[in-house]
C-alpha cells in the first residue's frame, strides 16, 4: 500500500501518489474499469483529472457511482473568463456525474496575458470563488508547467490564497538553478500556508525530438523498473509534495509500484548515475 499525507488544509489524508487521470484520455472504459483495480489495490484515494483530458472525466463517472466516497476528486479548467469557465465546470460535473468537485485547478496558468486575465475580475478566479460558495467545488488550486512555472505560482500565491499548486519536479529539473530556486521557495511559501504540492513528470525521460511516440506521455518516459524506482523514490523522498503519476495506463502499475515500496530516497550520486545510464535530459529548453 501507498502511504498517505494531509493534502495540504482540506483535511483529506491523499495517497502520496495521486492518480493523474489523463492516462485515461483515450482508452476504453473497460481499461478504466481495469484501471480502477489498480489504483485500488495500491489504495490510491485521490484522482486528478481535466476537462481537457479527452474522455478521462466521463471514463471516470462509473467508478465514482459505485464508490465515490472513497476519492478526493479533483478537475481543471483551461477558461481564462469567468463565463466559460462556469460553463465548463458545469459541463465536467455533468460528464463525472457529481454534483460537486473536492478541487478545481485553474489549469496550465502559465501565459502572463493569461494571467492577468485569469485572476483579475471577470476572469476565472472569479467563478472559482463563486463556484466554492455555492458548494459546487470545496478547493480551488493552480497548475502549469514549464521551466517558469515555480516563479509563477509563487506570484500566483500573492494574488489569490490556492488551496493547492501543480507542477513538475525531478532529479534533472531540479539541476537547473533557477528552477530549483524558485521550486524550493514556492514550497517553503505552501508550507507555511498549509498549501498542497502536487508534483508531476517524475519518470520524464527526455523530449520525443521527432521519435515515434510509443506512449501516451507527452515526454518520452522511462521504462525499466528499477530505473523508475529511482525516479520515484527521488520524488518521494521530499515529504512536503504529491507526486501525480504517469498519463500511461501501461506504465502506472510500474509507477505505483514503486511508490509502495519507498524506503529512503536516493543519493545525488544514485540519481548521477541514472542520469548517464538512461541518458536522461532536460524536458524544457
Amino acid at each position: 500500500m501507498i502511504a498517505r499525507a494531509p493534502f495540504g488544509r482540506t483535511g483529506h489524508e491523499s495517497s502520496r501518489a495521486i492518480f493523474g487521470a489523463a492516462a485515461l484520455s483515450q482508452v476504453t472504459q473497460s481499461v478504466a474499469d481495469r484501471t480502477l483495480e489498480v489504483l485500488l489495490n495500491y489504495g490510491v484515494n485521490h484522482i486528478d483529472t481535466a476537462a481537457g483530458y479527452g474522455d478521462s472525466e466521463l471514463r471516470i463517472a462509473p467508478w465514482l457511482k459505485r464508490q465515490r466516497g472513497d476519492f478526493f476528486l479533483a478537475t481543471k479548467t483551461g477558461e481564462r473568463k469567468a463565463d466559460a469557465a462556469r460553463e465548463q465546470l458545469h459541463r465536467s460535473l455533468d460528464r463525472l456525474g457529481v454534483d460537486h468537485v473536492d478541487l478545481w485547478q485553474l489549469h496550465s496558468l502559465a501565459d502572463p496575458i493569461e494571467w492577468d486575465t485569469a485572476l483579475s475580475p471577470g476572469g476565472v478566479i472569479e467563478a472559482a470563488v463563486e463556484a466554492r460558495d455555492r458548494g459546487l467545488v470545496r478547493f480551488i488550486g493552480v497548475t502549469g508547467h514549464g521551466i517558469q512555472i515555480a516563479a509563477n505560482h509563487r506570484r500566483s500565491l500573492t494574488r489569490f490564497d490556492f488551496d493547492a499548486v501543480l507542477l513538475p519536479y525531478n532529479f534533472v529539473t531540479m539541476q537547473e538553478p533557477y528552477y530549483a530556486k524558485n521550486f524550493d521557495a514556492l514550497v517553503s511559501t505552501c508550507a507555511e500556508r498549509k498549501v498542497a504540492v502536487q508534483t508531476i513528470k517524475s519518470i520524464a525521460l527526455r523530449p520525443w525530438m521527432g521519435r515515434d511516440h510509443t506512449r501516451t506521455t507527452w515526454y518520452e518516459p522511462l521504462e525499466d523498473q528499477s530505473q523508475i524506482d529511482l525516479a520515484v523514490w527521488w520524488v518521494l523522498g521530499h515529504p512536503a509534495v504529491f507526486l501525480n503519476t504517469v498519463g500511461d495506463v501501461d506504465l502506472l502499475p510500474r509507477v505505483l509500484d514503486a511508490a509502495s515500496r519507498f524506503e529512503r530516497r536516493p543519493s545525488d550520486e544514485e540519481m548521477s548515475r541514472l542520469i548517464e545510464r538512461a541518458q536522461l535530459e532536460p524536458i524544457f529548453p
